[in-house]
């Protein structure tokens, strides 16, 4: 037997109707926003959803306000028939996948926008991205009503960001980050994987090899963040393809860098592998 395909809309009057329906039935909403080309990390989010809520909305749309002049937004990868098949098969209920007329309206001039923590790693890196992040979330939390929305924690500082906007603006929807999900060899999944070429694929797992020993270093007693970054950089530049943006232990909360491991850290970093800009992280936690 076939799975069934989640209904399709495209606007968000259709949208709204379908969930009016879902709300009247005393059904709870789940929201798992993506830009497609999804992969096993987006489905364990759909996943995820279905496990606590009894209607999983997924929306798919490349958010342009959250890519910089030089960044791939005309080439990101968009594969909508095949992520309805992705879909069907874990169960998603419904996709809104609308067009960039729909959801920015001409001369949109509202933004929202999170101050602190969102400054540091990508907010350095990529100064726009998180505006465009947290205002078309905002837009979609307003657009689903959903009772619960779930995120990857790839996207740790993301995560981060999107979480302090909802606590600030007093949004209703439950925030819940779902674990990284990964390849057999250690590589984070993202739909920019796709990018990489077959040699640069083989050197993409140094960013897991560096957090993997970022860990046994502090299961080994090692509490100095100077010279855990230091052994992370020699792992990922021996990688002659792999260039790096940044490395940082940091507070899980605040993402200020700290000198020594004295609790839960953030293991964070970006490089570009080839052409392709990827990121990772983990959280280290001494004695465990």
């Amino acid at each position: 037997m076939q799975p069934n395909s989640p209904q399709l809309v495209t606007t968000i009057d259709e949208l709204r109707k379908k969930l009016l329906e879902v709300r009247r039935a005393g059904r709870r909403i789940g929201l798992v926003p993506t830009m497609g080309a999804l992969h096993e990390g987006h489905l364990s989010l759909v996943l995820a959803s279905r496990e606590s809520c009894d209607f999983t909305v997924v929306t798919i749309f490349v958010n342009p306000t959250q890519f910089g002049p030089d960044e791939d937004l005309d080439s990101y990868p968009r594969t909508l028939d095949a992520d309805m098949r992705a879909l069907a098969r874990c169960g998603a209920d419904l996709v809104f996948a609308p067009a960039n007329s729909e959801v920015y309206l001409p001369g949109h001039q509202t933004w929202v926008e999170v101050d602190t923590v969102a400054k540091p790693l990508e907010g350095s890196c990529r100064p726009t991205h998180f505006r465009g992040v947290t205002t078309v979330v905002m837009k979609l939390f307003n657009m689903v009503g959903a009772e619960a929305a779930f995120f990857g924690q790839k996207d740790y500082q993301q995560a981060l960001v999107i979480r302090r906007m909802a606590d600030d603006l007093n949004v209703p929807t439950e925030i819940h980050i779902c674990p990284i999900i990964r390849e057999a060899d250690g590589l984070a999944m993202s739909s920019r994987n796709a990018y990489l070429s077959s040699i640069a694929r083989e050197q993409a797992v140094v960013l897991s090899k560096s957090l993997r020993l970022a860990e046994e270093l502090v299961d080994r007693g090692e509490l100095d963040a100077g010279q855990i970054i230091e052994r992370m950089r020699e792992v990922i530049s021996a990688a002659d393809l792999a260039k790096i943006q940044y490395i940082t232990l940091a507070d899980p909360q605040t993402l200020e860098p700290v000198e020594e491991i004295s609790g839960e850290t953030l293991a964070a970093l970006a490089v570009v592998v080839e052409d392709t800009r990827l990121i990772d992280n983990c959280l280290l936690l001494p004695g465990k």
